[in-house]
């Protein structure tokens, strides 16, 4: 039995260990130790899964590692093996590329809600700092208000509201659907509204709005979106843009289940369930 007031972390990932053990090790100093931590794995190479399997032990953390092969990016499916595999109640997403602040598990669990899911934010750093930190020549975590005023100052962070704690106020939450500022990298949504939704939709080809998708079925389940900025920030490593060559039209099916009303997706959680291909480790 998962102890009572569990939240698992959905971590995706695919063949970049520098940046994972990173996120890994901001997991591990969380100041809120109820959450597990599900690894949810897109096809790394061999490397990448002996790299997490080595090093699982050393992070302290309840961990469950899930992959399954390489066929292209398939983040919706990964996501929602990772799920089916999760003993929490309240499922954070997070991606592999992006470290979390001492208190992100607590701050999801103070802004956590009935009836509303939690969109987080995220601060970019730079592909110089990006180096530094997967070499272990800088760390993000804990650090001051003067350095992050540096580091803003020196182009190598995106904003300052890291250093930000709002409280949860109502100021927070919006019922109607918007595109601007949707992460799926820091996202926090209640197991029972994620499979009444059937999941996110892997019927989305390539990167792009498979995430909007989500959260716009969410809306039309009745759920409002609280916005956790200034409370729940990431610092997001740098890497190369993905291929966009599927975002527009990724874009015009997100638009017309916004007039349909669509709610369930249409390959999702429920068939994924019990793949042969998908290999599941418990770590720790």
């Amino acid at each position: 039995m998962p102890p009572p007031n569990l939240i698992s972390v959905v971590v995706t990932t695919y063949n970049r260990s520098d940046a994972l053990m990173q996120v890994l090790r901001g997991l591990a100093l969380q100041d809120d130790k109820s959450f597990e931590v599900i690894i949810a794995d897109d096809g790394s190479s061999q490397r990448h899964r002996d790299v997490i399997q080595s090093t699982a032990s050393t992070f302290g953390l309840q961990l469950t590692h899930v992959w399954h092969p390489d066929i292209g990016f398939t983040a919706s499916r990964v996501r929602n093996r990772g799920v089916s595999v999760a003993q929490g109640d309240y499922i954070v997403f997070l991606d592999g590329d992006c470290i979390p602040e001492i208190d992100f598990v607590r701050q999801h669990r103070r802004l956590m809600e009935p009836g509303c899911f939690v969109n987080g934010s995220r601060v970019l750093l730079s592909e110089t700092f990006t180096r530094e930190i997967v070499s272990d020549t800088a760390s993000v975590c804990c650090r001051s208000p003067s350095y992050w005023i540096k580091k803003r100052w020196a182009g190598d962070a995106s904003k300052l509201t890291g250093l930000l704690r709002f409280p949860d106020f109502p100021f927070r939450t919006q019922a109607d659907f918007v595109w601007r500022g949707i992460r799926s990298c820091n996202m926090g949504v209640w197991r029972s509204d994620y499979e009444a939704i059937n999941g996110f939709d892997e019927s989305f080809v390539g990167w792009g709005h498979e995430d909007a998708d989500f959260v716009l079925r969410l809306h039309n389940l009745g759920l409002k979106r609280k916005n956790g900025f200034c409370a729940t920030e990431v610092y997001h490593l740098w890497h190369p843009e993905s291929s966009r060559a599927q975002e527009s039209k990724n874009a015009d099916r997100v638009r017309e289940r916004q007039r349909n009303h669509q709610v369930l997706s249409t390959v999702g959680y429920r068939e994924s369930l019990g793949g042969s291909d998908m290999v599941v480790n418990r770590l720790g």
